[in-house]
């Protein structure tokens, strides 16, 4: 790599630091305590001794400095940890003249270093480490993003997201919560009796989903293998085999076009519960929320795109059909053949494709009318069965599912089924989405054989939700696309001069649908 002039300056410094004995990409720390921890613990003994001094104790901090004052005989830093910034006092009387010479010429803002010394507070009431010594861990060649004008290019922060997360707080707090929202899923699915388990990446034959799959070659078998593009079926396989609850929460994958709300690799939570039905699931599922907005959010309320909204329970409910006849002015049962229902579709103001599928028409009434309206939380029961290949038909109405969404912020969040366990209707779903791939429907699912026989040994009654935990945290987070909640989102690479896509991810699909 050609440096660049700035590189190169700090490339010197680290061969400088060499020649003096100093390794400038150290192998170890002796950090004895985090900064946070640090000032916690001087504040408690402030309390405990009841004055402004306490009893010095001497302590290790170790960081990235993100500030640096030279006042000549004294120089001032802030080192930041994980857990925080604290203040650095060097003063020559302290480290000596070697030392103060090294912090003065050979430190730069980005470099990671160590610092022993005890804490006081200034004149102006910070915490501060008055150091005793210091070396450097890491030299840093690169300056850290200036936020004013290096960080303004979103794509830039995607694809180093590295420096994005060094410059800015408030996308470091995204991914915290992220982390913290699925830790809380997992302990709330646990204490509810679920296992959590894993199924396989790579498959001989996707399913559990409208979508179209990245394809390998699996050398080791000498077979064509596919990424999933959901875990559902070989969830349910498990269920069959005796699991009575089961997640998983994992990477899916769909080769399918890029927007605001959707990302060819996504993560995704599923369970199924066996004995259970789409109300078990949902009451579940509301009980879920509850424990996140107390264990994560502090409350039931955010804002998303200034909106407050209040996921406190119970939700609205209402069926998919009452809803896109609210939303739309259509009843679609009124039109059962695909060219009528695009005509009345069409009236109502819809953009909808000559030669779309009867139940794309739907879908597409659901997101062109519906889904931007629901607001506030809103679950949408009972679909059609041809939107539902994998969800048990509705007593008394064998057109519809029992299957449900939850929709926050004019997003899907979830999908739920009562799943279905006939094996014969499954493989009569099945052939009938095989019509709609020989009719053009690319993401139509294959017929999966395998599954149909597992269903044959006998599934009890089970319930099952798939949520896009990626759309979850956009959400909760009011973060604008997908990709600001994807550490490393797919990137075109540079150069490239590919449009950008408008494909949308349907969701004629199983719990997997994301």
């Amino acid at each position: 790599m050609e440096l660049s002039e700035l590189q190169q300056i700090r490339l010197d410094k680290a061969e400088r630091l060499r020649e003096s004995g100093v390794d400038p990409y150290a192998s170890r720390s002796h950090r004895t305590i985090s900064t946070a921890d640090a000032i916690a613990q001087f504040e408690g003994r402030e309390v405990l001794e009841g004055g402004p001094e306490p009893t010095p104790q001497e302590l290790t901090v170790a960081g990235r400095i993100v500030s640096f004052r030279d006042m000549g005989k004294t120089l001032f830093a802030h080192v930041r940890d994980g857990a925080g910034d604290l203040q650095l006092y060097v003063r020559l009387n302290d480290v000596g003249e070697e030392q103060h010479q090294a912090f003065s010429t050979l430190v730069d803002l980005g470099d990671v270093v160590e610092a022993t010394g005890t804490l006081f507070r200034t004149r102006t009431g910070e915490v501060t480490l008055r150091v005793s010594s210091f070396r450097i861990l890491t030299k840093a060649l690169n300056a850290p993003p200036e936020k004013r004008h290096g960080l303004r290019d979103r794509e830039l922060r995607y694809r180093h997201r590295y420096a994005d997360l060094i410059a800015n707080a408030d996308v470091r707090t995204v991914f915290r919560l992220r982390s913290a929202l699925t830790h809380a899923i997992r302990q709330f699915l646990h204490d509810d009796g679920f296992m959590e388990v894993e199924t396989p990446s790579l498959q001989p034959l996707y399913g559990g989903a409208a979508a179209r799959p990245f394809t390998t070659h699996y050398n080791a078998l000498g077979n064509e293998f596919y990424l999933r593009i959901a875990d559902e079926l070989y969830l349910k396989r498990l269920i069959v085999g005796g699991f009575e609850r089961v997640f998983e929460i994992c990477k899916d994958y769909r080769n399918e076009g890029m927007d605001r709300t959707h990302s060819p690799e996504f993560t995704m939570l599923e369970w199924y519960e066996a004995y259970g039905d789409y109300l078990t699931v949902l009451e579940r599922l509301e009980r879920l929320f509850a424990y996140i907005s107390e264990t994560v959010l502090g409350g039931s309320t955010f804002t998303n795109d200034g909106h407050t909204i209040d996921l406190a329970t119970p939700w609205r409910r209402l069926t998919f059909r009452e809803a896109i006849r609210e939303y739309s002015g259509i009843d679609y049962t009124d039109y059962p053949e695909s060219i009528d229902l695009i005509r009345v579709a069409r009236e109502a103001g819809a953009e909808i494709e000559t030669g779309t599928v009867w139940a794309r028409v739907v879908d597409e009434l659901h997101k062109q009318f519906v889904r931007p309206n629901l607001i506030q939380p809103t679950v949408l029961m009972d679909y059609p069965v041809a939107l539902s290949p994998l969800a048990k038909r509705t007593p008394g109405d064998p057109t519809h599912a029992e299957r449900f969404q939850l929709i926050v912020a004019g997003t899907e969040m979830t999908n739920a089924f009562t799943e279905l366990n006939d094996p014969l209707d499954q493989l009569a779903r099945f052939q009938a989405q095989q019509h709609d791939r020989e009719a053009g429907d690319q993401d139509a699912m294959p017929i999966d054989e395998d599954f149909v026989n597992a269903l044959m040994y006998g599934m009890p009654p089970t319930g099952g939700i798939g949520i896009g935990i990626d759309r979850l945290v956009m959400t909760l987070t009011d973060q604008p696309t997908i990709r600001d909640v994807i550490l490393f989102p797919a990137m075109r690479p540079l150069g490239s001069h590919a449009p950008d896509s408008d494909l949308d991810v349907d969701e004629v699909s199983g719990n997997g649908g994301e």
